[in-house]
C-alpha cells in the first residue's frame, strides 16, 4: 500500500521517523559501518538526531546522478516502464511502520520491481571484493527490505562506480538482479530482526549493540 506521499523533503523527512526505512536495515543488524542498531534506536525513540549527510560530497553526488542514472537505465532497458515518486513511501500492510522510498518503479512482463540506485567510489582491493558476483551487504539488506515493503517481485540495483587506474579516474556501471522467489529465508530472516527492533524501539527498550564486521 502507499503509506504516504508527501510533495515536500521536510515532510518526508518528519513521516520516516514513524517506522523503519530501507537506509535503516543495515543499521538494524549491524551491517552499517557508520551507524551502529543502538545509534538508530536513539533516533527513532527521539532521544537523539540523525545527522544531515546532505553536504558530504558523496552524498552530493548521488543526488546528482541518480536521475541521470534511471534514464539511463530506461534507454538500456526499454522491456521495462520506469516510474518514479521521489517521496512516495511503501509500506506492506501488515506492517505499516516497515516502509520503502523507492529510486524507481519498474513494469513489465517480468511483473512489478524496484530500482535501486547506487553510486560509490572504490578506493581498495577489499571494496572491489564486495561486489564481485554479489552485492555489499548493506545493500542486499536493503534491497531485502524494499522487497519486504512493497510485496513486489523483484529488485535491479543499478551500481555507478568510480574508481582510479593507472593514475586515471575510470568509471563502469554494474547490475544486480534479484528475484524476490529466491530470497524468501532471507526475507523470513530480516523480517524477524525488523519486527523485534521495531518492538525495542515502541518499548524504548535499548537493543545490545551490535557491531559491523570489519
Amino acid at each position: 500500500m502507499i503509506l504516504c506521499d508527501p510533495e515536500t523533503r521536510a515532510d518526508w523527512l518528519v513521516c520516516r521517523k514513524r517506522g523503519i526505512g530501507g537506509s535503516d536495515a543495515a543499521c538494524v543488524v549491524g551491517m552499517n559501518r557508520y551507524k551502529t542498531n543502538v545509534q538508530l534506536w536513539e533516533e527513532k525513540t527521539g532521544h537523539s538526531c540523525a545527522e544531515d549527510i546532505s553536504d558530504k560530497p558523496a552524498v552530493a553526488f548521488g543526488v546528482a546522478a541518480e536521475p541521470v542514472l534511471r534514464n539511463l537505465f530506461q534507454v538500456e532497458h526499454p522491456e521495462f516502464q520506469v516510474t518514479y515518486h521521489p517521496y512516495r513511501m511503501y509500506a506492506e500492510d501488515r506492517h505499516s511502520w516497515l516502509y520503502a522510498t523507492l529510486d524507481g518503479e519498474l513494469t513489465g512482463d517480468a511483473g512489478k520491481g524496484i530500482l535501486e540506485i547506487k553510486t560509490c567510489t572504490i578506493q581498495n582491493t577489499a571494496q572491489w571484493e564486495t561486489w564481485e558476483n554479489r552485492l555489499p551487504q548493506n545493500y542486499y539488506v536493503q534491497v531485502l527490505h524494499q522487497l519486504l515493503a512493497t510485496g513486489w517481485d523483484f529488485v535491479y540495483l543499478y551500481a555507478y562506480l568510480r574508481y582510479h587506474s593507472g593514475g586515471a579516474p575510470r568509471k563502469q556501471i554494474r547490475e544486480y538482479f534479484v528475484n524476490r522467489a529466491d530470497v524468501l529465508d532471507d526475507l523470513a530472516w530480516l523480517l524477524e530482526k525488523e519486527e523485534t527492533f521495531w518492538e525495542l524501539v515502541q518499548a524504548e527498550m535499548k537493543p545490545a549493540l551490535i557491531l559491523p564486521e570489519i
